[in-house]
């Protein structure tokens, strides 16, 4: 079954990259859009467009009836997702089965187990992977209690129903944990629908290394190498690189052979990436959760394998089998990705929309966008502007690459990071590979931006 035309659910520098795959397999591609994306860069690209609501997420792109009714009203016969909104939403892949259309990605059942970090966490024991030490899932403050002594402080305090870095909290001691519990279960609850909360052991030097899988409905499987994401700020990404040159071979051998197995292990279909914490103390790795669909920084990935994850995706939605086998996986040089926002970093990362007048990245690297001059940034969404992309031999040219790269890239109109990007880039710590998952929580202090 060959797909022939896909509605984009999606916004932004996604929307993009995958009308670029549509039009690389030779599909057509339909762009969803609320009234704020009217103009879109993506809407600019695509064969044809649909509005599916007004500005607010809830009524456009996470309207499940409104993108499915745009899909079948074009003639769609396939979804992709992108990332966030509806992507790793069971229900949606159930209702995209039910009406005929191909969701690209894995089953809704995939989607729910894997997305449950509770059910998640078994899963991985079933077939070998190490987890993270904690406890199920805590029914109140008592339960919490208990557990947070076999766990031992400090502890995070996780929704089951969470991901992408939200919902998690780290409790230091005893004293904190009845308001954190409470809380988290509340703010679960609101933002997942569900206030379930588990603890888990904090790592308190971890790295987060991340392996991206690859799999067929034939049951072939490839890993496509991991990347290195542990420069975050709240738990989100901020730069990501591949290889995770960083983390000792036999511990990315051992966590690629993991994230094989796991896949395989429950029938998956489709792009994911198996994350993983790494102690550098211990010398250990543990599962952390599995994401059932393309991740932002995929393309740190493409850069050093030269595959085009995206459209592998819509291939393999269509039924083909895998375009590569393991032995012909190859990697070459190392790849950085930063992620350019909206955000004011002087004034506590607070979101800046606005108008941009002059959009200027450098020459010499991929951007991976849907900005422009003129390009109105609304402020009802993530506020992701681009992903700079830079390969280069090693980490060290890599990184002297994306550190020139910074220093040309030029947005005028609003505030951006790309500061505390050079900053972060260019510290001593960065260079060595001296850097955890906190590291910037504990150096965000030595930032100054430019006058």
């Amino acid at each position: 079954m060959s797909i022939r035309r896909v509605l984009v659910a999606n916004r932004g520098e996604i929307a993009v990259r995958i009308v670029r795959a549509c039009r690389a397999v030779g599909a057509e591609s339909v762009v969803a859009v609320s009234a704020a994306d009217t103009d879109s860069l993506a809407a600019r690209h695509a064969n044809r467009t649909v509005r599916i609501g007004p500005a607010t997420s809830s009524d456009s792109y996470l309207n499940q009836d409104a993108v499915l009714a745009a899909a079948l009203g074009t003639g769609a016969d396939a979804i992709h997702p992108g990332y966030g909104f509806l992507a790793e939403n069971p229900e949606f892949a159930e209702a995209c089965e039910r009406n005929g259309l191909t969701f690209v990605g894995p089953s809704g059942d995939t989607v729910r187990t894997m997305g449950n970090k509770l059910a998640a966490r078994e899963v991985a024991q079933r077939y070998g992977v190490p987890v993270v030490p904690g406890s199920g899932h805590i029914t109140g403050y008592q339960d919490a209690v208990t557990a947070a002594e076999d766990v031992g402080y400090p502890v995070l305090v996780k929704a089951a129903a969470g991901g992408g870095g939200r919902g998690i909290r780290m409790v230091s001691g005893p004293d904190e944990l009845r308001s954190t519990v409470e809380h988290a279960s509340a703010e679960a609850a609101a933002a997942f629908g569900d206030g379930t909360l588990y603890l888990e052991r904090h790592v308190a030097t971890a790295r987060h290394i991340e392996v991206q899988v690859m799999a067929d409905r034939h049951g072939g499987v490839v890993h496509l190498g991991e990347r290195d994401c542990s420069m975050q700020r709240r738990f989100q990404k901020i730069v990501e690189e591949a290889p995770a040159s960083l983390v000792p071979e036999p511990v990315r051998t051992a966590m690629r052979e993991s994230a094989v197995a796991l896949t395989n292990g429950i029938g998956y279909e489709n792009a994911g990436t198996i994350e993983f914490i790494y102690d550098a103390d211990r010398d250990e790795y543990y599962f952390l959760e599995m994401n059932t669909r393309i991740q932002v920084e995929h393309p740190v990935t493409e850069a050093i394998t030269g595959l085009d994850l995206v459209a592998m995706q819509l291939k393999v939605a269509s039924g083909e089998p895998l375009p590569v086998a393991q032995d012909d996986v190859t990697f070459t040089g190392h790849a950085i990705e930063c992620r350019i926002t909206a955000e004011s970093p002087e004034h506590g990362f607070r979101p800046a929309p606005g108008h941009i007048t002059a959009w200027r990245p450098p020459d010499g690297c991929r951007i991976d966008t849907h900005c422009f001059d003129g390009y109105l940034v609304p402020p009802f969404y993530d506020s992701l502007l681009a992903k700079l992309v830079v390969h280069g031999s090693d980490r060290a040219q890599a990184t002297e690459r994306t550190r020139q790269a910074l220093r040309e890239f030029s947005v005028t109109g609003i505030d951006t990071n790309l500061d505390f990007l050079a900053f972060l880039t260019g510290h001593p710590d960065f260079l060595a590979g001296r850097f955890s998952t906190r590291w910037v929580e504990h150096n965000l202090d030595a930032f100054s931006p430019s006058p």
